[in-house]
């Protein structure tokens, strides 16, 4: 069992959630779903939560209504390794969503994901200082990164 699991507050719509997140991801499923019973505090029957497994990582989603809706001060950040992986995971999570700077969107959950893509992450942490800072530039002028795009702002000079 992993020791610290991520929670994630929905309204009433943890397992619609976790059913679309576990078809994003390679090695994901849902694991369980639990109800409220008869002592509440929810609609007996109804689920109060969903433990489901992204990419081998556990979460727990729960209905606990909409009190506490999501913000950018927690994110998913997804490795990607290529710009095709990029641009489906974009697409798919932009659905119903939007779009937000430098890899950045939110679901139609709420949610903010980080849609990054591996080889970036090199280029931004190039000890040269002057390449990282052509890179860094072009990202900031993104929403969905363009990997080619940002690879030659970085070897352009």
């Amino acid at each position: 069992m992993q020791k610290i699991t991520t929670f994630l507050w929905f309204d009433n719509q943890a397992e619609e959630a976790a059913n679309f997140y576990t078809s994003l991801f390679d090695d994901s499923k849902v694991t369980g779903v639990h109800r409220y019973g008869e002592s509440g505090p929810g609609e007996p029957g109804s689920v109060m939560t969903v433990t489901f497994e992204l990419a081998g990582r556990q979460f727990t989603a729960l209905n606990g209504g909409p009190q506490f809706p999501f913000t950018e001060a927690i994110s998913l950040s997804v490795d990607c390794a290529d710009q095709a992986e990029v641009d489906e995971l974009w697409a798919r999570l932009t659905e119903g969503g939007e779009e937000a700077p430098c890899g950045w969107l939110k679901d139609k959950y709420g949610l903010s994901w980080q849609i990054t893509p591996r080889k970036v992450i090199e280029l931004l942490s190039d000890p040269d200082p002057v390449k990282s800072a052509r890179a860094m530039k072009a990202v900031l002028g993104m929403k969905k990164i363009d990997i080619q795009a940002v690879v030659d702002a970085y070897e352009q000079g």
